[in-house]
């Protein structure tokens, strides 16, 4: 048997905006339940869950870290999550196995993008909510100011159920279940407390609110509402239980993580009122099907994340989704065809790990070297139904790789490739117009974190530089010229003479004609001249390749001793040449379509920035699903949008969002051509 069945797990998501005290929240609750014997701070860069170097150097989280403890016979696997928006691919790992979320808040700060952000991604996933009001200590904490902004932000759901009464380095809090003051000492152990004048009637206002919040889960609580009748303790304990689970009631919980205050009564919390793995019934497959989660029976694991490790290897981190996985059990990758043998089974916190023979269903652990084994697999004993992976949001924030060295250069694929694996919100492309490695990613920090990565556990020393655009050229008048290559050096000589209408093409590429007549060009030598066009397109009049032109090659003449294939390419080249100088070749420039949702007040900011980067507004309409937000469609071009995630992420604080696909290329105006021509030129010298 395994040592906790499904009962005995939670497994919880600590979400929030970036700075509010999430890891120190987990650390905290290490340390009051034992799991660690030291309490970590985040500015030391000594806490458990942010134990790579990379984030303790930067003194925040960059991924999502589980970390197990046991309280009162509950194995309550926590998973402390990054606050800042580029890493959002690791709260989404998180939640995905995740059964509930306590969102953590700024008691000084109150509710901030990140919360809202937080918020969307726990509904969006199904799971219950909470929230902790962390540092009380502050003495300009305001909690009655922070719940109401709960309160009109998420609505009637969100009801307090600790209060503080007072803040500072003295707190002392209310449990609005028994009305008792409670204190607690620098270890986090509480004690009970006399009430004094004027908290009474303070935490009379939120039991109030409390009390409404649990009517609303039973019939008869709601009567005795409105009758003016008290709930009983058990009535309420066991609303709020219900509540929590079903979602309509989100608890508001307060404290200090630094000093442990509240976090005892968050953990009571967690163990007795937060679901459990088998709460919601069901799992969704790859199809959206409902999927019933079942403790006994065949065995199946999802894998939600990915670690490359330069010691360990691949760490695969898994939730248990349907029976129980024994040690050394081989199941089959529905992805892959192949059988993984679960070697050695981990349970984590932070970097620790600690072995395990078994885990039961709801559970999370860690396989090492799962070679065949990626992100989002689904791995079984039997069956062929897969889970639905994680939904990622689309990166679209792009730098050219430039490896340092010779000895980088050769190192960087393999160490990208380990990257990849790891962070699915990355891609990668090797544009072969620019001939440039492009790495895309959420942000410019994100991008960084990368570099910083590939240099820390690969050895791998690159820079960051600003993407080359693939411009390309286009003649727009027709023209009729001729080319004609003759070169005698004694002995066979060559010869080759063409004359052709050049003209603008519909077509992408090369549109060839063949209009001779009478053997004027000899028929072998035809595609000579078609294939020394098509070579000579890679170059246009200022360097970019050529597109949509349109040949007619409709006279010239030969040798019969010397001509041959290479004097037709060249003089095919030739006359390419002077069809640049009467052509009046443009540039042209790659333009897609632009979708921006933003909040509707912001609507005219951000088509007054779209005006300035040469796009072009084609209609806007409210969001389908998001409330209170606008999307706004517009076609504009590649090169405009390159610091585009960083500005309508400050312009937005956040909230905003974008796709964007390229369709095509367009003209450039004249005096921006100038400016890419003359920096072309600079760069050339």
């Amino acid at each position: 048997m395994a040592e906790f069945n499904t009962k005995q797990i939670r497994n919880l998501a600590l979400l929030g905006h970036g700075g509010c005290g999430k890891t120190s929240v987990a650390e905290a609750m290490l340390y009051v339940t034992g799991a660690i014997d030291r309490l970590g701070n985040t500015a030391q860069g000594n806490t458990t869950c942010d134990y790579d170097p990379e984030a303790r150097a930067r003194g925040f989280s960059l991924a999502a870290t589980p970390a197990f403890m046991t309280w009162k016979d509950t194995r309550i696997n926590v998973l402390d999550t990054p606050g800042f928006l580029d890493f959002t691919g690791e709260v989404r790992q998180a939640v995905r196995v995740a059964d509930a979320a306590v969102i953590c808040v700024d008691g000084k700060a109150g509710v901030e993008v990140g919360t809202e952000l937080a918020w969307d991604i726990a509904c969006e996933a199904g799971i219950p909510r909470a929230f902790f009001v962390n540092k009380c200590d502050d003495e300009e904490c305001k909690f009655e100011r922070v719940f109401r902004q709960l309160h009109a932000t998420f609505g009637v759901s969100v009801c307090p159920v600790f209060i503080p009464v007072e803040t500072g380095k003295d707190v002392t809090m209310i449990d609005l279940l028994t009305m008792r003051p409670i204190k607690y000492d620098e270890k986090g152990n509480r004690t009970e407390t006399a009430m004094r004048i004027g908290w009474e009637h303070t935490a009379s206002e939120f039991k109030d609110a409390l009390n409404e919040a649990l009517a609303g889960t039973a019939d008869n609580l709601m009567e005795k509402f409105f009758e003016g009748e008290s709930f009983t303790l058990e009535e309420s304990v066991e609303a709020l239980h219900n509540g929590i689970i079903q979602g309509t009631i989100v608890p508001v919980y307060c404290g200090s993580a630094v000093h442990l205050w509240g976090i005892v009564a968050m953990l009571d919390a967690i163990a007795a009122s937060f679901p459990r793995p088998t709460a919601r019934k069901f799992e969704k497959d790859e199809n959206g099907r409902h999927v019933p989660i079942t403790t006994e029976g065949d065995p199946a694991l999802f894998v939600y994340k990915t670690v490359a490790d330069p010691f360990v290897g691949k760490m695969s981190f898994f939730k248990v989704m349907a029976g129980t996985i024994d040690r050394d059990m081989s199941l089959r990758n529905l992805r892959t065809g192949v059988s993984e043998k679960m070697s050695h089974m981990y349970i984590m916190k932070g970097k620790e790990q600690t072995e395990v023979d078994e885990l039961a269903c709801g559970d999370l652990g860690m396989i090492a070297k799962l070679s065949n084994t990626n992100t989002g697999d689904t791995l079984r004993a039997s069956g062929d139904v897969a889970y639905a992976r994680v939904t990622y949001p689309t990166p679209y924030m792009c730098r050219a790789i430039v490896p340092e060295t010779a000895k980088d250069e050769s190192k960087i694929s393999q160490a990208i490739a380990k990257m990849l694996e790891e962070d699915l919100t990355l891609r990668y492309e090797n544009n072969p117009e620019t001939k440039q490695m492009l790495i895309y990613g959420m942000g410019d920090m994100h991008l960084s974190v990368l570099a910083a990565k590939l240099k820390t556990r690969f050895g791998v020393s690159v820079r960051l530089e600003e993407p080359k655009i693939p411009y390309r050229e286009k003649i727009t008048k027709p023209c009729d010229v001729e080319g004609k290559h003759k070169k005698q050096n004694g002995g066979s000589g060559q010869y080759g003479h063409v004359k052709i209408r050049f003209a603008p093409g519909e077509e992408e590429g090369l549109t060839f004609v063949d209009a001779t007549v009478g053997g004027s060009v000899p028929k072998n030598f035809i595609p000579a001249v078609e294939k020394g066009l098509q070579d000579a397109m890679a170059k246009g009049a200022v360097g970019f390749p050529l597109v949509r032109l349109r040949a007619e090659l409709y006279d010239g003449s030969y040798h019969a001793v010397d001509s041959d294939e290479l004097s037709f390419r060249t003089a095919a080249n030739l006359a390419y040449r002077k069809c640049l100088e009467l052509g009046a070749p443009v540039l042209l420039e790659p333009v897609g379509e632009l979708f921006v949702t933003v909040p509707e007040a912001l609507v005219g900011d951000i088509m007054g920035d779209l005006n300035k980067r040469r796009a072009s507004v084609l209609g806007m309409h409210p969001h389908e699903s998001k409330t209170g937000f606008t999307t706004v469609e517009a076609s504009a071009p590649k090169s405009e949008l390159a610091d585009y995630p960083i500005a309508l992420r400050a312009m937005t604080q956040g909230r905003g969002w974008f796709d964007y696909t390229v369709t095509g290329y367009d003209t450039v105006p004249a005096n921006v051509a100038a400016k890419v021509i003359a920096a072309l030129s600079l760069i050339h010298i």
